[in-house]
């Protein structure tokens, strides 16, 4: 069935499917490094920020706790 209508649509020459298939696995190449650029950009936002909130929660820690106050009062 196929073969029946190589007469109306002619298959493409064999050239064009081999650029095709280069420019398929070009592209392909160039979507997976961008995604692994984008994921070690947001791994590194990430330990940015943990770092970051790691130093706050010390310097809270370190912080004088007025609310500790107010619940031994009652106690």
């Amino acid at each position: 069935m196929a073969n029946q209508f190589h007469y109306i649509i002619p298959l493409p020459p064999p050239e064009t499917q081999d650029i095709f298939a280069a420019y398929q696995a070009t592209r392909q190449f160039y979507r997976e490094v961008q995604s692994r650029t984008d994921l070690q950009q947001h791994c590194d936002w990430y330990y940015t920020i943990a770092e970051r909130h790691r130093q706050e929660l010390e310097q809270m820690r370190n912080e004088l706790n007025i609310l500790s106050w107010f619940r031994r009062a009652r106690s």
